[in-house]
């Protein structure tokens, strides 16, 4: 079944894991094509939280207009049925005024949700939430994948007990709406409202080549004001409503905070949690429809042409 729109001139979107170079591509590409570029990450949504969620920088943000960069704040969580509606409504702006949105990010749920839509009961209830983090502290990961299995096997496969987000998420969407998890998403794969018609492009690079990179950003990141940015976060504001803090880094910066680890143990624990996100992010994607896929390793120079050919070929 084809889940996307009938509009005739599909938007580009350039996606792939964490530390790639997809503000550079996609800065490069909106000076091409007299872009604007939709953020579609979690987490770079939020104000107060530049560093930890590699936001662009003042240069980049200057380079080319950006939207859905630092404009919420951290306590306010939005669910990905409301990211897709504000990603429907800049695109139609932006080409109304005679721009070309390009959508730009690595956050694999929101990507589905402006391609197949999302479960209309799809809302976070904080409370929910808030008991069940509650439960995953004092029973452990463990005895909620236990629940989960007996409640939805069928997801529960698919749920790592140490994926404290999803193993939440999943029981928190049971909580709320008394279905299983998965025929939420079986109903959004048959019935999914059709929305964005994309020519996405998918950044790929070789496993170890990755590793370097997320190796020496998040050094860069810890030597830029990464540990003082969760310092102001974690002041006078309870960490279970502000959810962001719960992401890679941040959680580790707060144990060292907390003199849980070392200075050595945060930098090595970061890396490593990212590496894994970004596997996951390659493993997400590559189950999507992607209509142009490009090992930046071994990219040409004019990579921004290369995209825009390929997207101006549709």
């Amino acid at each position: 079944m084809d889940n996307k729109c009938s509009n005739p001139k599909p938007v580009l979107a350039i996606v792939g894991p964490t530390a790639i170079g997809k503000t550079t591509v996609s800065i490069d590409v909106a000076n091409k094509v007299n872009g604007e570029i939709i953020g579609l990450d979690s987490r770079q949504i939020y104000r107060g939280m530049a560093v930890g969620t590699a936001q662009p920088t003042i240069e980049e943000l200057a380079a080319a207009p950006h939207h859905l960069i630092g404009v919420k704040d951290p306590d306010s969580p939005i669910s990905a049925g409301k990211y897709a509606k504000l990603v429907l409504n800049l695109v139609k702006d932006i080409s109304e005024r005679g721009k070309e949105p390009i959508i730009c990010g690595g956050a694999g749920l929101y990507y589905r949700a402006i391609t197949k839509g999302i479960f209309s009961e799809s809302e976070t209830d904080l409370d929910v939430r808030e008991k069940l983090i509650q439960e995953y502290e004092e029973i452990g990961p463990d005895g909620l994948l236990n629940r989960l299995q007996e409640l939805d096997p069928d997801y529960a496969v698919k749920v790592h007990p140490n994926n404290k987000k999803r193993l939440i998420r999943a029981l928190e969407i049971y909580t709320v709406t008394g279905k299983p998890p998965s025929e939420h998403f079986n109903r959004q794969e048959k019935f999914g409202t059709p929305t964005l018609n994309l020519f996405t492009v998918l950044l790929t690079i070789d496993r170890k080549e990755l590793g370097k990179r997320i190796a020496k950003r998040t050094a860069k990141m810890l030597n830029s004001g990464w540990i003082e940015e969760t310092k102001m976060l974690r002041k006078g504001i309870d960490p279970i409503a502000m959810h962001p803090m719960d992401s890679i880094g941040y959680r580790q910066i707060a144990a060292f905070l907390d003199g849980k680890l070392n200075k050595e143990e945060l930098e090595a624990k970061i890396i490593l949690r990212t590496c894994q996100y970004a596997r996951r992010q390659l493993q997400w994607f590559r189950q999507e429809n992607i209509d142009l896929t490009i090992d930046i390793g071994i990219a040409p120079d004019n990579l921004a042409d290369h995209i825009v050919t390929g997207f101006k070929k549709q």
